[in-house]
């Protein structure tokens, strides 16, 4: 299912839940270092850069996709984390990846 607003398609999946992808990114294969980015809609709080599931888009496209669109970098997908759902005032199905930065 899809709904259009100006300048984005939203994609949910059969449950109702908007499809999400983020990345944790780190720095190198140890996982010691995190990237966050501010978030533009609570700019005093830092998130892992994620967005919406384009049509034909899987999640862990829209996981890399966004990680360049928001922070600007670029690596090498890992495991998935697992999958996660914000289910109070809006519902959100996120897929969390890792993702190791290789070009910045």
């Amino acid at each position: 299912m899809m709904k259009y607003k100006p300048n984005q398609t939203r994609t949910y999946d059969g449950e109702g839940f908007k499809r999400r992808a983020a990345c944790l990114c780190f720095r190198s294969e140890k996982e010691d270092e995190v990237l966050l980015v501010s978030s533009s809609r609570h700019p005093d709080q830092w998130i892992v850069p994620g967005g919406g599931v384009e049509p034909d888009e899987e999640p862990c496209g829209a996981a890399v996709r966004e990680v360049y669109e928001e922070a600007g970098v670029r690596g090498k997908l890992g495991r998935l984390l697992g999958i996660f759902e914000h289910n109070q005032d809006r519902k959100h199905r996120t897929y969390v990846y890792t993702l190791i930065v290789t070009e910045t």
